[in-house]
């Protein structure tokens, strides 16, 4: 059974989504290796949501409310807990999600039309690091893996067929135009890059497309050199004199600290920030240093555009398609364990049949690959009608026929038995042959 806790700039304030991106992954993480309550789980952090999506332990078919309600609350306490957060502040900002919802939001998620700008071009990459990690990790399931394996494609649907990537600019392009106002000219504009991350070589290639030639990268972590190199800039290792020097700070570092503050900026110049970091890269106070405008993701968020319409409308019918057939197909496989179950019973019966007649004589190759032939054609309707039986919602009854006529258990039937050479099958037929 899967569910998703989603907080994001929907219903959550940045500040709460700050918390949860430093520690509440690695505390979901530690619910499915420690506590029994999930088999899985993968958590999607970005600088806009935090979101679980939760496998809950036990049998998808009789998961209770109470199961769902229990994982949900111990979640919510583990994140509470790692974050140094109220559980009721946490509790209030996040909306939970079951079922169908789970699908259609991951792939809304994943094709950009939940993010704060429309169509935003990084989140896929983001989803997909949300798994890899989750693999890293040993925390993913079936399940969840095909859930977001189908997220992907579809997200590579949408940007293949729809115009809404060229509608949904990324967050570094929309904070660039917010600062256009505030730039005269920005071929002259010295610019200072702080961080090397995940937005850092699009920050450079948005600054380029403005013109801007001065750009000079600082790294907390020490790899301003190498990035330097790579994207032909200018590194430094003293931030605050580079600070001094530069006319606009851009942040995109992963640090869990802010590492531009108060007093780097207390030089009392004319000076445009741009914060893109989560956690924050700036501290909050530095807004009110004379001469500095800070433009963090809270103050971006509230300008994002409105989309073009036609082209979310025919991403969100791309979605609706692709959610549709996954529903459709994991109805289908509910009625699969079953008829796998009646495939495995009717080939043993032949197998045991061609084995007792082996020994007494009669059989040769062609009559065995027509009982065969016929084997198949007889579970041809069986398995078309459990597929019916599937995406009607109604697997159930298929599993409860094949118990009813034929006494097969579908869990039972899948212990994995010890294969048997046919020799041995041959002289155990032949000795319930004599028996009869």
């Amino acid at each position: 059974m899967l569910i998703c806790l989603t907080a994001s700039h929907r219903n959550a304030s940045f500040d709460l989504l700050e918390r949860l991106s430093i520690a509440a992954p690695a505390a979901v993480g530690h619910l499915v290796t420690g506590s029994g309550v999930l088999d899985g789980a993968v958590v999607l952090a970005t600088c806009n949501r935090f979101e679980a999506y939760l496998d809950i332990s036990g049998d998808p078919d009789s998961a209770s409310a109470d199961t769902a309600e229990a994982a949900v609350s111990a979640t919510i306490a583990a994140v509470s807990a790692a974050s140094d957060l109220p559980a009721g502040d946490v509790d209030d900002s996040i909306t939970v999600l079951d079922g169908g919802a789970v699908v259609e939001h991951l792939f809304a998620v994943s094709s950009g039309l939940e993010s704060v700008v429309i169509g935003e071009t990084e989140i896929s990459g983001q989803v997909r690091r949300a798994l890899e990690g989750a693999r890293a990790n040993g925390t993913t399931t079936s399940d969840l893996e095909r859930l977001f394996q189908e997220a992907a494609h579809t997200s590579r649907g949408v940007k293949t067929r729809t115009r809404i990537g060229a509608a949904g600019r990324s967050l570094v392009r929309l904070a660039l135009e917010l600062a256009a106002s505030r730039v005269t000219d920005w071929s002259a504009t010295r610019v200072l890059l702080v961080g090397t991350g995940r937005y850092a070589a699009t920050t450079v290639a948005a600054l380029r497309d403005r013109g801007v030639a001065d750009i000079t990268v600082h790294s907390p972590s020490g790899r301003a050199a190498a990035f330097a190199a790579k994207h032909d800039l200018v590194a430094t290792t003293d931030l605050r004199a580079s600070i001094t020097a530069s006319d606009v700070v851009i942040t995109c570092t992963s640090s869990e600290v802010p590492v531009v503050g108060v007093a780097d900026l207390s030089d009392n110049a004319r000076r445009l920030v741009i914060d893109l970091g989560l956690p924050r890269n700036v501290e909050p106070a530095a807004a009110d240093v004379p001469g500095v405008e800070l433009l963090d993701l809270a103050t971006i968020s509230l300008h994002a555009p409105i989309s073009e319409l036609n082209a979310e409308t025919e991403a969100r019918a791309i979605v609706d398609d692709a959610v549709s057939r996954f529903r459709t197909t994991t109805l289908e496989q509910s009625a699969t364990p079953a008829l796998v179950a009646l495939r495995k019973h009717v080939f043993d019966v032949l197998d045991d049949e061609i084995a007792r007649a082996r020994m007494r004589g009669d059989s040769s190759e062609r009559t065995e690959q027509a009982l065969r032939h016929l084997a198949g054609v007889l579970l041809h309707r069986p398995s078309v009608r459990a597929r019916e039986l599937g995406r009607a919602g109604r697997a159930e009854e298929f599993t409860a026929g094949i118990d009813a006529l034929f006494g097969i258990d579908p869990e039972r039937s899948a212990v994995p038995t010890p294969i048997v050479p046919l020799a041995e099958r041959t002289q155990r037929a032949d000795g319930g042959a004599t028996a009869s």
